[in-house]
């Protein structure tokens, strides 16, 4: 279970983004929230460090806690499913290639499927109606079923501020629980880079997330492409007490 300062970081980090505080707008203080949230003045603390670091708000000293002029790339860490699923506050997802059934063997083989079948689809995702990444999506068979009644992965260049893990939530038996990640550097292709708007053969960061359901079973596999120059990435690393 996420503890209480990561809790009230992901609902203050969830607020900033809708622009519930716009810039030049103070956030409450830490007593404010220290009492409104019932933690303690250090726990607040420690959310807005997260905050901070992420470049989501600035401290002035005897002024408080602002919100934090944008710079044109999109940086959010994440540090649980929850995060993941919060990408649908700030970024849109434009359907590129509907949900459709295939053969792939790859695919298959990485979602530990008996058979070569997958539902596939592809999207990009923006921010601010920059688009910065594009996603292809792997699902199992049964999984894929699930979600051809969602006109957000079926409507050809549908536009939803969804994500697949979010509309996966309600139609599992099992929920997702945790994920998978690999990082990489890869060059974009063709079609990648058509649809991202760069040249072939540049530079792109590649993250690989394999999500398994609380049984253990894999549900999605999402392969995604990023424009390093609108997209940051952060992860927190913490050591297990001793």
């Amino acid at each position: 279970m996420d503890s209480a300062y990561v809790r009230l970081a992901r609902e203050l980090r969830e607020g900033i983004l809708r622009q519930d505080f716009p810039e030049g707008v103070r956030l409450p203080t830490e007593s404010e929230l220290a009492s409104t949230h019932r933690v303690s003045r250090q726990t607040v603390r420690r959310a807005f460090q997260d905050l901070v670091a992420e470049g989501l708000v600035h401290r002035v000293p005897g002024r408080g806690t602002f919100a934090s002029r944008p710079d044109g790339r999109y940086l959010r860490q994440f540090g649980s499913i929850e995060d993941l699923m919060a990408l649908s506050v700030d970024t849109d997802m434009r359907l590129v290639s509907p949900l459709r059934p295939r053969i792939d063997v790859d695919a298959a083989g990485r979602l530990r499927l008996e058979s070569d079948r997958v539902f596939e689809l592809s999207f990009l995702r923006l921010h601010a109606t920059v688009p910065f990444c594009l996603t292809t999506v792997f699902l199992p068979p049964e999984v894929g079923r699930l979600l051809e009644s969602a006109p957000e992965l079926t409507e050809p260049e549908a536009s939803s501020r969804a994500t697949i893990i979010g509309l996966l939530e309600g139609r599992l038996p099992d929920p997702i629980a945790e994920a998978e990640q690999s990082v990489t550097v890869a060059l974009a292709g063709s079609a990648v880079a058509e649809q991202l708007g760069c040249e072939v053969e540049r530079p792109l960061l590649r993250i690989d997330r394999l999500y398994l359901a609380s049984s253990g079973k894999p549900v999605e596999l999402a392969v995604s492409h990023f424009l390093p120059e609108h997209y940051s990435y952060r992860v927190r690393l913490r050591r297990h007490p001793s």
